[in-house]
């Protein structure tokens, strides 16, 4: 939950500021129309993610409450009724966020997106590649006042081993003339080792040279700032270079989903697995694959219906995500499940997957009226010298063998039969 203070003496347009933080549930605001009633507000707490402020208040004509909400350390986001060129460079030079004009719904919605944007960039890394120490600085003000995560470096040779140190980096702002590696080359070899759906890239130079944007984007950058650039500018660059980047990811992650049970899917699954198998076998660390199956699935789907078929699925999932949430776990389809676990042993799997299905049958599911009990059967298997398909296929024949001698139990390399 981000809890905002709202400094705003306008009855309509904190009408609508109301009702749009009410139907936010991640966001909680406490609203105050003066600079003395913000003031009270932070003398009591100051536990509030953000503030958004009016510029002029009635006891603040000249911006006061901007300056008060910034010097108790809050993210301050500034609504204005008049845009004036003069009046955006003071907010900016003063360490503003963001400034949004009065004009209608979408400008509140933008002021309520931006608190939202401030929280993911918590989250978010950003390196900075640049020689010159005073750009590179006036960069990272800008940066660490939206909240990314920032790492610096003053050559290209220094970025390469930042984002080898940090592979979860989303954005690279890389200058181009620097010593030992520039920025062409540092962009050209980036592309070669991440796709630009992992790392968005964007160029910065003082060069006059006309075509200088257009050879950056061709050598693999999505973005080209001239220096020296205005903050507004480069926020909007960033933020729209981060969001889409967030999109495509959100793309191929649901691409990775299977839709019903939010588990990942068999294509995820076969996409993980082999690496995990392989770092296994090269450490000589155990490696357990189950294959599980619900029993009697058909049974359930012909007597309650499939809507209470897909409950099923969906309680059997939501216990697996509780019981082996640090395994590779998959809806290999239907009624059947994939799981990984490396670091443990065909036994130990038994033992944990024997303890889930104990807790399930304790904690039937309620639907259409009944107490429906949700068993599974599963089989199991560590053995060595197998590749991932070997493994799977091994594990599915024990879990026929557990069918066959009554469901509801799980076979393993112990007690498998093994074939004549």
């Amino acid at each position: 939950m981000l809890k905002v203070l709202i400094v705003e003496d306008s009855a309509v347009v904190t009408k609508v500021l109301r009702h749009l933080v009410d139907s936010d549930p991640q966001l909680q605001a406490e609203f105050v129309d003066s600079l003395a009633a913000a003031q009270s507000a932070l003398a009591q707490t100051n536990d509030y993610f953000a503030a958004i402020v009016d510029l002029t208040l009635p006891d603040a004509r000249d911006g006061e409450a901007v300056d008060f909400t910034l010097a108790q350390g809050l993210p301050t986001i500034v609504l204005t009724g008049v845009f004036d060129p003069q009046m955006r460079e003071r907010l900016q030079s003063r360490g503003i966020v963001d400034y949004i004009t009065k004009e209608n719904r979408y400008s509140y919605q933008r002021a309520l997106a931006l608190v939202h944007r401030l929280a993911r960039n918590r989250h978010t890394q950003v390196v900075v590649a640049e020689d010159s120490s005073s750009v590179r600085r006036h960069i990272v003000t800008l940066l660490e006042r939206h909240h990314y995560r920032v790492h610096q470096a003053t050559n290209g040779r220094e970025a390469l081993a930042l984002l080898t140190q940090h592979p979860q980096t989303r954005l690279l702002i890389t200058d181009y003339q620097m010593p030992e590696v520039d920025g062409f080359t540092l962009t050209q070899e980036l592309r070669h080792r991440i796709g630009p759906d992992r790392l968005a890239i964007i160029g910065l130079s003082t060069s006059g040279e006309p075509n200088l944007s257009a050879r950056f984007i061709k050598y693999g950058a999505d973005d080209f700032l001239h220096k020296p650039f205005c903050p507004e500018e480069f926020y909007c660059r960033v933020q729209s270079n981060i969001e889409a980047l967030e999109r495509l990811m959100a793309l191929e992650e649901s691409a990775r989903r299977d839709p019903l049970t939010g588990l990942h899917n068999r294509r995820h699954f076969f996409a993980e697995a082999p690496g995990l198998l392989s770092q296994a076998q090269s450490q000589g660390h155990p490696l357990a694959v189950a294959v599980l199956d619900v029993d009697h699935f058909k049974k359930i789907n012909d007597h309650y219906g499939h809507q209470t078929g897909d409950e099923v699925l969906k309680a059997l999932a939501q216990a697996l995500s509780q019981g082996f949430a640090r395994f590779l776990l998959a809806r290999a389809g239907g009624e059947e499940f994939f799981l990984m676990m490396p670091g443990v042993d065909s036994d130990k799997g038994r033992q944990l997957l024997d303890s889930l299905r104990t807790q399930l049958a304790r904690h039937p599911l309620r639907a259409s009226g009944e107490a429906i009990p949700i068993r599974f059967s599963a089989g199991i298997t560590d053995e060595r010298g197998l590749d991932l398909e070997q493994m799977l296929a091994q594990a599915d024949r024990y879990l026929y063998q557990a069918k066959a001698a009554g469901r509801d139990r799980v076979v393993d390399d112990s007690c498998a039969l093994q074939p004549a």
